[in-house]
């Protein structure tokens, strides 16, 4: 007999739905797997025949096929046991095939029957809501995962035995769980943030972290040791707008990829920060492996990532950057096919002028001009012609830290970005666009029109700094994001000249 069960792989960050068709017929015993499956897929043999023995189900000494379909893709992981276990008793003539109609069927067994959770689940739940499934069996870990699919019905078991006593209509209290979307999407788990009340003076650094929060720009700290560097960048997410429902699910879907929103318990709402070790390597940051997953600057997709002590990394591991902070994605090819992923984040480095970190005090510093060069060529040019802001930490004044004074905390500076942001989104509305930092070449010329004046200005300026093209449209996204804080619906000659002052400081220690 035939029995078709619906189930769903991940690949990048994209999902297909999968039917697992099982077919039992006379012949010597056997129990194969085909569709491409992967070593993990090919093991499910064992972990079914097992778990179903242990649940007091036998398998008779048959021939048992199973078919992934599509058989030309690819199919990793171990959300297939279920629905394999699920099809051999359709065919056995234990369960109707109508009560798996309309059904995803996904998670892991173990030898004794237990259902475990599994990694993708509320991206393979949205693609099914796509194509018109109605409810999702899965294991009560991933129960709430499902239920972020508004549109699905998601319902939890335990074990094996309770996914046959719901499919088989039974109501006892075994037969699975159905949870609520609506408590999972309001119970957001949200962390305590640092507040920018915390920094004593740094006026200045505070400001532009204001402009790089508002307009989601990349931004670069130069200073020395103990000038506020890191504890200016580790409160830029408590003054960031919050996720939109759309920016959620795609946050929360590479999250669910990576089985890291279990730790969650709900859909993300606070944009991600990631801070990665400078000894990470390349594959870590971007992705891949043999089975290619999503690295950190996907991880920190609609947040901030955060390099500290940024010329420490590899020159090479940064480079890996340059690619995705243009395109917004990362693309890994591997035999088994091409994977994309979503990589538009907003870049925080932080760094010291020079090895002892003192330069150019040169009472203090004892690096020679050698050593300063070289450890600034670190970063390359390139990395540095794509950060929108840098600017200089100076040392921190003694007055600044005991004057007592009360500084302005994150939730007043929020209300300044969130004023920015709405005008940015009434601009951009019907766009692909968000924020400023995200027009491309075409999208500056339609929205940071110029002037007269200020065309002039900015002539003198492109010839005086010997700017590059990319940089010129860098400063009149800032320019653009600074009106926005100002109300201003035109750009103006202050809003240009606070812009190009945020490329001062890389032209004085790299020209």
């Amino acid at each position: 007999m035939l029995s078709t069960i619906t189930s769903g792989a991940v690949y990048g960050v994209r999902s297909h739905l999968i039917q697992v068709e099982v077919d039992i017929s006379q012949g010597l015993p056997c129990f194969q797997i085909v569709g491409l499956p992967g070593s993990e897929v090919r093991e499910a043999r064992e972990r079914v025949k097992v778990a179903l023995k242990n649940v007091g189900i036998k398998l008779p000494p048959m021939c048992i096929n199973v078919n992934l379909s599509p058989a030309d893709l690819p199919k990793n992981g171990t959300m297939f046991d279920l629905p394999v276990a699920v099809g051999i008793m359709i065919a056995l003539g234990k369960l109707e095939q109508e009560s798996v109609e309309g059904t995803l069927l996904l998670g892991e067994l173990g030898l004794s029957g237990e259902l475990k959770p599994v990694r993708g689940v509320l991206p393979i739940a949205r693609e099914g809501a796509l194509q018109g499934i109605k409810r999702c069996i899965v294991p009560a870990a991933n129960a709430w995962e499902g239920a972020l699919v508004g549109e699905l019905e998601s319902i939890g078991v335990r074990d094996v035995k309770e996914a046959v006593a719901l499919l088989s209509g039974e109501t006892a209290a075994m037969a699975g769980t159905a949870v609520s979307s609506t408590a999972w999407i309001e119970e957001t788990a949200r962390e305590e943030q640092l507040d920018f009340a915390d920094i004593n003076g740094q006026q200045g650094l505070k400001r532009a972290a204001e402009v790089a929060a508002a307009g989601f720009h990349n931004l670069l700290i130069i200073g020395a040791p103990g000038s506020g560097k890191t504890m200016l960048a580790r409160r830029i997410p408590s003054i960031l707008p919050p996720l939109t429902r759309e920016e959620s699910l795609e946050v929360s879907t590479i999250y669910s990829i990576c089985g890291l929103l279990q730790s969650a318990g709900a859909l993300r709402t606070t944009r991600p920060f990631l801070n990665p070790h400078h000894t990470i390597t390349g594959r870590a940051l971007a992705g891949g492996g043999r089975i290619p997953m999503p690295g950190i600057i996907s991880l920190a997709h609609r947040g901030v990532l955060f390099l500290d002590e940024l010329p420490e990394f590899k020159r090479e591991t940064l480079d890996i950057l340059r690619q995705p902070l243009e395109d917004k994605r990362v693309q890994i090819a591997r035999s088994s096919g091409s994977y994309t992923y979503p990589a538009d984040f907003m870049l925080v480095g932080a760094m010291n002028p020079c090895p002892c970190g003192f330069y150019p005090d040169r009472e203090r510093c004892r690096c020679t001009p050698f050593e300063v060069k070289r450890y600034l060529n670190r970063v390359s040019g390139p990395i540095l012609d794509r950060m929108d802001i840098c600017v200089e930490a100076m040392p921190m004044a003694f007055a600044d830290m005991t004057s007592g004074r009360r500084e302005e905390s994150s939730a007043q500076v929020r209300e300044r970005v969130m004023a920015a942001r709405k005008r940015q989104e009434s601009r951009f509305a019907g766009t692909r666009l968000h924020f400023n930092a995200d027009m491309g070449a075409g999208d500056v010329e339609r929205y940071c029109a110029l002037g007269e004046a200020e065309l002039h200005y900015m002539e003198r300026m492109f010839a005086a700094m010997q700017l590059s093209a990319r940089a010129y449209h860098r400063i009149l996204k800032v320019a653009r994001t600074i009106a926005d804080l100002d109300g201003s619906d035109r750009i103006g000659e202050l809003h240009l000249a606070e812009a190009i002052c945020y490329r001062q400081s890389d032209h004085k220690y790299w020209n």
